[in-house]
């Protein structure tokens, strides 16, 4: 039964009062009662403390509070998530982010508050579950009770008289109830009530079922979640085409993972990236929206495992070992040659640069950092800003900004430098950006400085003989992938298709019990009466009533009613009256 039909089943309590045992724990909802605080002593204030931890108001309060501390979450910058983000808000707001920080907002799904919110409300499910299930095994291992004394009381009732004998029409009964699959067996004599023989019915108990397996996997999903983020790990990695990784700490370009993370607990595999397939829409309001978009990948598990392909994309994820490996990110990585004065190549590599827009635009940097002289013969390094796209709109014509993603009309733009890169200040450097604070620009005839832009196979001569630097053919593609490890997904996703089913069946199964009572009247006719009572009202209940009296007049049908001869000869519709269907009435209507 979930928390929150609580003030429902209250109501139906008090209503049931009247019903006795009939009435009587059709709910396993924990009676409340009210605490005598001047009497309370310290072992009563720790159970009144329980009483309200586990009850639906403040299973409730816990449930909103654990909604809204999840708000600054979604909106604040999260360390585990972006450090430079916290930091750049940090720097935008000196006053928010402070405050911020001491609110541990930045670090919300870890903080002390959001903890322990938590924490009490896992406390919270399981006080409500453990009672709640002992009294559902105890209802299950009883009996429906007996009919009430005035089954005219009750919600759905209908009555006929039959010549049947009472007990037969208990056999008949017991027997269709049994076959409608409800719990049924015949009652004696309550002495209590004064109510004799009758057949008691109860059906719908997979309703507390769905309740308690909603509750349990609430509980399920908790410990799935904590353990997902205590135990997770995380981390991203560029790899070029023809470039391999293997999953060990050193590898990774970014890594996080949760406090009890062990790196020794990292899946033993590794994979070379092939080739990165790419198409795009070229026209329509669609224009360079992806069609083809998925990284072939050659991945071994193991240290000696053998070798495999498979394509990795969007929502198509490498598993292997309880880790999965997904495709984020895709990009160029253009070709570039370095020659010093004397024409010697002294750097050549594909250098990634970084998307800024949909379209393929990208910026970076080429850092030579060694093997570059001078015409003096001193020294130096070289840097160079680029920004690259691959399908240039041509000159003129507006901005130098891609017009398609796809590499149909290549450019590199490069700006130079000469001097110091920074590289061995020991501060940690952007592979992306050029720190030109120690360098020296390289200018042109105008005492600007030198830029240039280049097609595949076009090469950029520095000033004064400085050496050259060339876009070559054949540029390389990247991708970026994501490597995640985080145990309890399945438990998580298993408790959330079970909390729905148990949801379902708590909102769409009704509860309810059946009586049915045949007594010999005074005349000799058996009188039958048959009463429903639902956990909630419903109308349910008074149509599967009429239902099994239906059934159950047909093997007991009504009997004729003793008429004087005079009265049927003249009225023909006496006989045919008596004999209709019995018809379910509410208490107010109903035959006293």
């Amino acid at each position: 039964m979930s928390k929150t039909e609580a003030p429902e089943e209250q109501n139906e309590q008090g209503e049931q009062n009247d019903l006795g045992a009939a009435g009587a724990q059709l709910s396993t909802a924990p009676k409340e009662d009210a605490p005598n605080l001047p009497a309370l002593g310290v072992i009563g204030w720790l159970r009144w403390f329980w009483r309200q931890l586990t009850s639906m108001r403040v299973a409730l309060i816990l449930l909103l509070l654990l909604s809204l501390g999840a708000i600054p979450g979604s909106l604040i910058p999260q360390t585990n998530v972006d450090e430079l983000k916290v930091q750049d808000f940090m720097d935008r707001h000196t006053t928010l982010g402070p405050l911020y920080d001491k609110l541990q907002l930045f670090d919300v799904y870890s903080s002390v508050w959001f903890s322990a919110i938590y924490i009490l409300l896992f406390v919270s499910l399981i006080g409500c579950i453990v009672p709640r299930t002992w009294q559902f095994v105890g209802q299950l291992r009883g009996r429906p009770p007996g009919a009430p004394k005035k089954l005219t009381r009750l919600p759905a009732y209908t009555t006929w008289r039959t010549e049947a004998e009472p007990e037969q029409v208990h056999a008949t009964a017991l027997a269709l109830l049994k076959e409608r699959r409800f719990r049924a067996h015949t009652a004696g004599t309550d002495a209590g009530s004064g109510a004799g023989a009758s057949v008691a019915a109860e059906k719908g108990y997979l309703r507390e079922t769905g309740n308690l397996l909603f509750h349990v996997a609430l509980i399920v999903m908790l410990i799935a979640f904590a353990a997902g983020q205590l135990f997770k790990s995380e981390g991203g990695k560029l790899v070029m085409e023809g470039d391999g990784f293997a999953n060990t700490l050193s590898q990774y370009d970014d890594f996080k993972s949760g406090s009890l993370f062990d790196s020794g607990e990292l899946a033993p595999f590794s994979f070379k990236l092939d080739d990165f397939e790419g198409t795009y829409q070229k026209s329509g309001p669609n224009r360079g929206t992806p069609r083809t978009y998925r990284a072939n990948v050659t991945y071994s598990e193991g240290a000696h495992g053998p070798e495999k392909k498979k394509a990795i994309e969007v929502n198509k994820p490498l598993e292997v070992d309880g880790s999965k490996v997904y495709l984020i990110g895709h990009g160029y990585a253009p070709t570039v040659t370095v020659r010093d004065p004397k024409g010697k190549v002294v750097y050549t590599a594909s250098v990634p640069l970084l998307p800024i827009d949909q379209n393929g635009t990208a910026t970076g940097a080429v850092k030579v950092l060694d093997g570059y002289k001078n015409k003096s013969g001193k020294k130096e390094q070289l840097g160079f800003n680029a920004f690259f796209v691959p399908t240039f709109a041509g000159e003129g014509k507006g901005q130098m900004f891609s017009q398609f993603p796809a590499p149909d009309f290549p450019v590199l733009a490069l700006s130079a430098y000469h001097g110091s890169l920074g590289v061995d200040s020991g501060v940690p450097q952007n592979v992306y950006q050029l720190d030109t604070r120690k360098m020296t620009k390289f200018k042109d005839s105008k005492g600007e400085l030198f830029k240039k832009r280049l097609l595949p196979g076009e090469t950029m001569k520095l000033p004064n003989g400085a050496g050259s630097i060339t876009f070559e053919k054949g540029m390389k593609e990247w991708a970026t992938f994501q490597i995640s490890q985080q145990p309890g997904s399945g438990w998580a996703l298993g408790a959330a298709i079970a909390a729905i089913a148990g949801l379902a069946g708590s909102l769409f199964i009704q509860r309810r019990r059946v009586w049915v009572r045949a007594v010999r009247g005074a005349d000799g006719v058996t009188v039958v009466e048959m009463a429903g009572l639902g956990r909630s009202e419903s109308a349910k209940v008074p149509e599967e009533l009429s239902d099994l009296a239906a059934l159950l007049h047909e093997k007991a049908p009504t009997a004729p009613e003793s008429a004087p001869e005079s009265a049927k000869d003249t009225d023909p519709e006496a006989s045919s009256a008596s004999d209709s269907d019995p018809d379910v009435v509410p208490a107010e209507g109903a035959e006293k």
